[in-house]
């Protein structure tokens, strides 16, 4: 336990200091509200021009837009600002003289931060989606309670992974900024892949069927898609254990490259100045 005090409180320190900003907080909630019900008009026009039969319905693609956007700081697109600004002043020299592990240092700071950014905001949709449109008689239009008692357990030891793995992914950007002293480049190449991979853009439900295995198996459906669907009932059962064992795996094997990647890019560090 004592080992573990020093990645405790980078976590909790981490996560309280970001926990103050609010007014980001509320900022970053109003525009995704906006956006959100930008895509529920949309979904709602497709689903009213569409008279196949579609893998899930309005309600359930409604409530899949509401979660996706208070869930949307949880997507690993960019890297922890203060690892950039630390890779940028040379400051990561003083993380390589702490007498911690620094992949593990980096990993719970930077899961601080991934938590304290997404439960405000995720707080603020529920209220709007969930509490707020009912009441004003647009219940159809908001975000629905889980399917049942065990799509709620499965979601919260879902989005426990999701964020994770959403760290783990985080930190393979780190590294990238580690080694060419800049994230643009890798931010450039991960925002539309996480977009749309995760399900943010078009619940990954909607996709052509002959997609649907492989896009289930790829990384980025644990960080959003598959919390969504055993949410809403969609993967039930020995579905519920595949979606599980699937973030479980991506998790160690990005872990695992991570930390492979971070070990060499560190061998390599140079800093210059003084």
């Amino acid at each position: 336990m004592h080992a573990l005090a020093p990645y405790r409180a980078a976590f909790a320190s981490r996560f309280l200091l970001v926990m103050q900003y609010r007014s980001a907080a509320l900022a970053g909630f109003v525009t995704q509200c906006w956006w959100g019900g930008l895509k529920v008009m949309i979904l709602a026009a497709f689903y009213g021009a569409s008279a196949a039969p579609a893998p899930i319905t309005l309600t359930q693609a409604i409530t899949y837009t509401w979660l996706s956007q208070g869930l949307l700081t949880l997507l690993p697109w960019m890297s922890d600002p203060e690892v950039s600004a630390a890779v940028r002043t040379g400051g990561v020299t003083y993380d390589r003289l702490r007498p911690v592990d620094a992949y593990a240092f980096w990993f719970v700071r930077s899961a601080g931060w991934t938590a304290a950014r997404v439960i405000p905001r995720a707080a603020l949709m529920l209220s709007f989606a969930g509490v707020v449109l009912p009441l004003l008689g647009l219940s159809e239009w908001g975000w629905q309670p889980p399917a049942d008692l065990i799509a709620m357990l499965g979601f919260a030891a879902s989005m426990l992974l999701a964020l994770l793995l959403s760290t783990a992914m985080m930190m393979l950007i780190n590294i990238i900024t580690l080694a060419t002293l800049t994230d643009r480049g890798a931010i450039a190449m991960t925002v539309p892949l996480v977009i749309t991979l995760s399900g943010n853009l078009l619940p990954l439900a909607l996709f052509p069927d002959w997609l649907q295995t492989a896009l289930l198996m790829q990384p980025f459906s644990g960080v959003l898609d598959i919390p969504v669907r055993i949410y809403m009932g969609n993967l039930v059962g020995a579905g519920v254990l595949l979606g599980l064992g699937l973030q479980l795996f991506w998790t160690v094997a990005v872990i695992a490259l991570g930390r492979f990647t971070m070990s060499r890019a560190l061998r390599r560090l140079e800093v210059q100045g003084g």
